[in-house]
């Protein structure tokens, strides 16, 4: 397959102009001297520039107790270095480099260093198997590779030979395997001086990849400048303002984690707080006291988790530091919110977006008043709508109809392609709008409420049913930590909602539990949406970004192929 150049990467197939309604955004970043953008220069150059370099930029911490502080003039050194070290080793502009490590610091001095040579910068998440990583590095055509002894050894070493087109291995540390370079000794002997690659706003900078129901995964395109976008969403939608300590949760393998745990809050000139362990109570509670978090960016999944652990786990600590709650990465039950507002005093805020968007489009913001349960609304500069697609016919809904979730395309963010697919990407495009694939409702004050991934409605006598509402109901149960809910075929119906539901500490399956949340549902949501049938599992089927998988639930419910399993958690397989 041939590198796709920029100006592929537009629907016209020349650079677009920025948006109307960007303009100031565009106006609060500096761009490069002698024209063009770019990311690298936006995060971290021009706030040394400015005088901020003692400022700090990342504050790392090792899962064994280390504790490392990087000020922005440190992680701009460390990213010239890294783009020199690039340079040495031939690799050129436009080259595609991949990551796959723990949340160390020098992953983000090479995604820094690597955008700052003009180098595409592809995230992988440190939990796939070597199936799911090698598919990713041979559809993106990797070039490069910065990873660690242990990765290498078991995910990669065993089929690289098979990769030719993989011209440089950047082992993580002091050592390296043959055939691969230690990224240690190369930085120390690297200069600190490199001249930022004048990248044009529609350069490729980004590849995401993105898993379907069916086939291979997908590769996200995004450019230079959705940095405009990346910067303006974390001021809005996050309440970033420069010197705030700020927490985002996510992994760097997966869009937000790039998103707005690297670009935007060092576009904003904020202090990143990174956490190398996975998931562990007592250490987040400890991290949100200790560290001073003033904005926390988690998602669902991690705050169901919480409220499973009871309200004991978080008495005698101190979050009074917090100022501003948000979450991300599937719908937030209106639960969610609440207990927000009872543990640590503040509710959190949702908001909606996608790999394919780039950014935040829609949520709920420090100066809105927050409907429970609700996304919230488009950001300044994204126009939304609720639409009905009837062949090439788009027509929009009135408030209160249940459709399709749509954006008019050309906000800064938006994907370009899809790498080597221009049909696929052509056809979530229709009748001036980007199709999301989600289905929502806006009622009439504005407010976007998701309903359910279009493929994931439930259509039972006459009803559509949003499978989003009924597990938000059914959480609403003290007994209840997570539920996901499919629609199962009945002759008589034509689908039936079957709900798969996990306990809270302290609370025993049963069939009187059965009955008792049948009925609690009913009394929720009438007869014709509540559950028929409800399953008690220890675990649901969820992505290692949090999402649970309705897709797969109904795939093994009824017998159908389960699709692209590699994001897919361990436990859950």
């Amino acid at each position: 397959m041939a590198r796709e150049n920029a100006s592929e990467h537009s629907t016209t197939g020349a650079p677009p102009p920025l948006p109307t309604g960007w303009d100031a955004a565009r106006a609060r970043l500096q761009g490069l001297p002698g024209g063009g953008l770019n990311i690298a220069h936006e995060a971290l150059d021009r706030h040394v520039a400015a005088g901020h370099g003692a400022q700090s930029a990342l504050i790392w911490l090792g899962r064994d107790g280390q504790r490392e502080v990087l000020t922005y003039a440190d992680l701009a050194t460390d990213a010239a270095r890294f783009a020199n070290v690039l340079r040495a080793h031939g690799i050129e502009r436009g080259d595609r480099l991949f990551l796959l490590s723990s949340r160390v610091p020098a992953l983000y001095a090479a995604t820094l260093g690597a955008l700052k040579a003009g180098v595409v910068v592809s995230p992988l998440f440190a939990a796939f198997g070597p199936e799911p990583v090698r598919a990713r590095m041979e559809i993106g055509e990797a070039s490069v590779l910065v990873t660690t002894p242990a990765h290498y050894k078991r995910k990669v070493a065993p089929w690289r030979a098979e990769m030719p087109g993989l011209k440089l291995v950047l082992i993580i540390g002091d050592d390296a395997p043959e055939g691969c370079v230690a990224l240690g000794p190369a930085m120390a002997e690297a200069s600190d001086s490199f001249d930022t690659v004048q990248t044009d706003p529609e350069d490729m900078a980004l590849l995401h990849f993105t898993s379907g129901t069916t086939g291979l995964p997908k590769g996200v395109v995004h450019v230079h400048q959705a940095v405009v976008a990346h910067s303006e969403t974390g001021r809005l939608a996050l309440d970033l303002r420069p010197g705030d300590i700020y927490w985002c949760t996510a992994d760097p393998g997966w869009v937000t984690g790039m998103s707005y745990g690297i670009i935007s809050p060092l576009c904003n000139r904020v202090t990143m707080v990174v956490d190398e362990a996975e998931f562990d109570l007592d250490r987040w509670y400890s991290i949100l006291e200790n560290e001073r978090v003033q904005v926390w960016y988690t998602a669902p999944t991690a705050i169901r988790m919480m409220m499973r652990a009871g309200a004991e786990a978080a008495k005698g600590h101190d979050f009074g530091a917090l100022r501003f709650l948000a979450s991300v990465g599937e719908p937030l039950n209106a639960e969610c919110v609440l207990w927000g507002e009872k543990t640590f005093g503040l509710p959190f805020h949702d908001n909606w977006w996608q790999s394919e968007t780039g950014g935040i489009m829609i949520g709920n913001t420090a100066a809105m008043e927050i409907k429970p349960g609700a996304m919230g609304k488009p950001l300044p500069g994204i126009e939304a709508g609720i639409v009905q697609v009837e062949g090439d016919t788009v027509t929009e809904l009135p408030d209160g109809e249940i459709g399709d979730l749509a954006l008019r395309p050309g906000w800064p963010s938006m994907m370009r392609a899809y790498l080597g697919q221009p049909e696929r990407y052509a056809k979530v495009f229709k009748g001036g709008w980007y199709l999301t694939g989600d289905l929502a409702m806006r009622d009439s004050d504005g407010y976007f409420w998701f309903v359910g991934r279009a493929d994931d409605l439930i259509k039972s006598a006459g009803h559509l049913i949003g499978p989003f509402e009924v597990e938000s109901a059914l959480i609403e149960h003290e007994a209840v930590a997570e539920a996901a809910v499919i629609g199962v075929p009945d002759e008589t119906a034509g689908e039936l909602v079957k709900a798969f539901v996990t306990l809270k500490t302290g609370f025993e399956a049963g069939d009187a539990l059965e009955r008792e949340l049948r009925g609690h549902a009913r009394k929720k949501l009438g007869p014709a949406v509540a559950p028929r049938e409800i399953v008690f599992r220890e675990s649901l089927p969820r992505t290692r970004s949090g999402k649970i998988m309705r897709r797969l639930l109904r795939a093994r419910e009824l017998g159908l192929p389960e699709g692209d399993l590699s994001t897919l958690e361990g436990d859950a397989k």
